[in-house]
């Protein structure tokens, strides 16, 4: 199997769950969101897997399940515990091999993990591609352009974008200014279901289907 898909974001609240169902449900991967934090009764796993319609893919459990709603690191130090990223990566090495794995971070590129580590630190450790989610919203273009230039400085491996909802249409300039190519644009949905999701997987997997 190739290297593991990373669902990072330009912020949070911009759809990357829904982009994770998606991109799971085209490669008909295994899915796995190592941290959660907060909606314990209705987790992103659970809504993935709510999502998919295929038979092959597997919801792996969490590492972290966090009470509160807050970046990880706030989150873990009330609960007296430390986000490890060795503990993922162990976990990473047994779920890992038999099929392609897509992995859902907790916010966006930047976002503490721990007192010391990022998920662009997690993306590193686990040798992970990255898919960019971004929303069209007054001010994606500078948190667009802001992640990708990080992405580019630190070395990350990253696939391209997938965009949603349409604010206006800037999504072709983010594309050529980055330099990353564009993997999908998923519209705003009346309702989000598995058609929805197996419609849009259906236009995307031509392009996701070398990282298999």
């Amino acid at each position: 199997m190739g290297k593991p898909l990373f669902i990072t974001g330009i912020g949070t609240e911009i759809g990357k769950t829904v982009v994770a169902a998606i991109v799971t449900e085209a490669l008909e991967a295994d899915y796995w969101k190592p941290v959660q934090c907060g909606n314990l009764k209705s987790t992103d796993s659970h809504k993935v897997k709510a999502l998919v319609s295929n038979k092959k893919t597997i919801c792996h459990p969490e590492n972290y399940l966090l009470k509160m709603p807050a970046s990880p690191h706030l989150a873990s130090k009330q609960e007296n515990i430390s986000v490890s990223l060795n503990e993922i990566k162990k976990t990473f090495d047994k779920i890992s091999g038999n099929s392609t794995l897509v992995i859902e971070g907790a916010g966006g590129i930047l976002v503490p993990l721990n007192d010391k580590h990022f998920n662009a630190d997690l993306i590193k450790k686990l040798d992970a591609t990255v898919i960019i989610v971004s929303r069209n919203y007054l001010g994606s273009i500078n948190h667009s352009l802001l992640t990708a230039e990080f992405c580019r400085q630190n070395k990350l491996d990253v696939a391209g974008w997938i965009f949603n909802d349409q604010f206006m249409n800037y999504e072709d300039e983010i594309v050529n200014w980055s330099g990353y190519p564009k993997l999908g644009s998923i519209p705003v949905a009346d309702h989000l279901s598995k058609k929805f999701v197996k419609q849009m997987a259906e236009l995307i997997t031509p392009r996701l289907k070398r990282f298999v």
